[in-house]
């Protein structure tokens, strides 16, 4: 399994940031009154302690208790205010994130699913669920703990300076001393913590890819009794994940004691040049108010610079997760879909034309291959492992590109047709079929509120699947489990054939559709295919070569290129690739 590495570097992207703003628009009022409430809450932080000095140095002073009363009042409808004011700040931030990520995510599985399947080849699921998960949940926190609170923070630092240098610039300087060792110590911290969350994240995406990896080919790993050895390999990638919180954990455990003191050291300097001054009050003019003002000021002041790492470190992961998210936006690794014919109906011919194509590049698997196939024709091709039988279905229905060459139906080449119009007339039954875990009616349907239940039980009665539907605990609202792991392989099997006739397809594709089940079986599911094959064109890749002797031809490719063409009585008198194929599975039978 490949490793996700994505480097620290510079993880601050302007660039990203633009991006990601830009899925704020359609709740920009909102935004704006959050930034609106984040010049609020700045501008009420310095208030209190401006209340206190005066309390002190006036009302206290000259035992005005009526004074000490309305300012007490005043403090309390003040602090009313700034908490209506944090909450308000705190659960708008929240929403729009919510509100964003849900957009996010949306857009971004809209786009997986129309990616061609050369980019899933590539591409480990785990990391595709990283990407749809984690990542975009890491989002929430760039609204509700990254941007509105730094920017919040930002703002009071600056109107707390302010405040001070306008009350006293001495005990500005004495209280603002220790701010030196305290930028230097966040500036260690915040370079420290954003390699350890870069690693966190490459972590987890790596465990994801693991895990989902191996619990779907569970059974592969039991069968080859490699369970300790997978097991070890998951121990290290669970330590290295470990190792890489372990590592944050001890920064913040190092940096906010740090803070803390060097903080109290700003007081304890304020206190020591501050209590001097107050006792000569009259020549310094420091008062004990004006002194228990810059104390609180200078906590208040210190707060948001301890908090300022924390937070732009979460709103470097964010804008990390985002790059992430939008370089996979940015993936044009899909299929073109600029044609725009859309017949109503098909005749169902086939043809393909000097075909080349390569998954990677110039390792060609079909070399100049050229079919033509009518209306109504049962043409089934036949191969070793790797002829290209399978890569020919998937050009056809264009989950892939040809390199040169076309390919036609009904005489459109298939390029000119838009996508969806296309595959709707090319029903495919696949050798592995995959089930959802769902009812039977939405494994059928795959969602789609046009399929009725009529539809569905005609397409059953057509490949002789009813009666098992029937047999089923609630019929078609029998819960398959996941893979379809509660169903026998002919019944997954059958259940592929519904879900390929509910939409009438003209052009019927079958995949090594009956390679995988016994005789007994078989010979139920050949039946079905052969109801499904009357008045439709169909293709058949055949490993038995005896569920093709009825083609009306047969195809023999080798190494991706056509060698023979005919019936099977044809083929067999040929005595070339086509005869020894059959020979060999004979001498097996026999």
């Amino acid at each position: 399994m490949e490793k996700e590495k994505i480097s620290s570097g510079n993880i601050i992207d302007w660039s990203v940031l633009g991006r990601l703003m830009t899925f704020v628009k359609p709740y920009k009022g909102r935004f704006y009154f959050l930034i609106f409430l984040t010049i609020l809450l700045g501008a009420l932080t310095p208030v209190r302690p401006f209340l206190v000095q005066y309390t002190l140095d006036h009302d206290v002073a000259q035992g005005n208790y009526a004074g000490m009363v309305n300012i007490m009042l005043l403090m309390l409808g003040l602090l009313l205010v700034h908490s209506l004011v944090q909450y308000s700040h705190t659960y708008i931030s929240g929403r729009i994130g919510q509100f964003v990520i849900r957009d996010m995510r949306v857009r971004l599985y809209k786009h997986i699913v129309h990616l061609r399947l050369r980019f899933f080849d590539k591409t480990p699921i785990g990391r595709l669920v990283t990407r749809t998960v984690s990542d975009v949940e890491a989002l929430a926190d760039v609204f509700s703990e990254g941007l509105a609170a730094m920017a919040g923070d930002l703002l009071q630092i600056v109107i707390i300076l302010g405040f001070m240098f306008w009350q006293d610039w001495r005990l500005s300087l004495v209280s603002l001393s220790t701010i030196p060792l305290m930028l230097l110590s966040t500036y260690v911290f915040k370079e420290k913590i954003k390699v350890a969350f870069n690693d966190v994240r490459n972590a987890v995406s790596n465990l994801n890819t693991f895990v989902q990896e191996h619990i779907t080919g569970m059974n592969i790993v039991q069968l080859f009794g490699s369970e300790k050895r997978e097991y070890e390999r998951f121990k290290e990638i669970n330590r290295e994940h470990r190792g890489a919180h372990l590592r944050s954990v001890l920064y913040y455990s190092v940096y906010f004691p740090v803070a803390e003191i060097i903080a109290a050291a700003g007081i304890g300097l304020l206190i020591w040049y501050g209590a001097k001054g107050a006792i000569d009050m009259e020549a310094s003019g420091i008062t004990v108010g004006k002194l228990t003002a810059f104390i609180m000021y200078i906590q208040l002041f210190f707060r948001p610079i301890r908090m300022i790492a924390d937070r732009y470190n979460t709103l470097q992961m964010g804008i990390v997760s985002s790059s992430r998210i939008i370089n996979l936006l940015d993936d044009q690794e899909h299929v073109p879909d600029q044609g725009s014919h859309k017949p109503t109906a098909i005749q169902g011919s086939v043809e393909f034309e000097g075909v080349w194509f390569a998954y990677n590049e110039q390792d060609f698997v079909l070399k100049d291959v050229s079919i033509s196939i009518q209306p109504g024709q049962t043409v089934a091709l036949v191969g070793a492992t790797g002829a290209g039988k399978s890569s020919i279905i998937n050009l056809l229905n264009r989950f892939y590109e040809i390199n040169r060459g076309t390919i036609k139906v009904d005489g459109v080449d298939i390029r000119e047709f838009e996508l969806t119009a296309l595959r709707q007339n090319i029903g495919v039954v696949l050798q592995d079929v995959f089930l959802f875990s769902d009812t039977i009616r939405n494994n059928i349907t795959l969602g789609n509120p046009n399929v009725s239940d009529e539809m569905i039980l005609h397409a059953a009665d057509l490949v002789g699947a009813r009666k098992f539907i029937e047999r089923l605990p609630g019929g078609l609202n029998y819960n398959v489990m996941e893979r379809g792991a509660t169903l026998s392989v002919g019944q997954r099997q059958l259940l592929s054939f519904i879900r390929a006739m509910v939409y009438d397809p003209h052009i019927l594709v079958l995949d090594e559709a009956t390679s995988s089940v016994d005789t007994e079986t078989e010979e139920m599911i050949q039946q079905a295919i052969e109801k499904m094959m009357v008045n439709r064109t169909s293709i058949v890749i055949a490993h038995r070569l005896s569920t093709i002797q009825k083609a009306d031809r047969i195809i023999v490719l080798d190494k991706g290129e056509i060698k023979e063409t005919g019936t099977h009585e044809q083929l067999l008198h040929l005595g070339g690739f086509y005869a020894q194929l059959h020979q060999m599975q004979y001498k097996e039978v026999v």
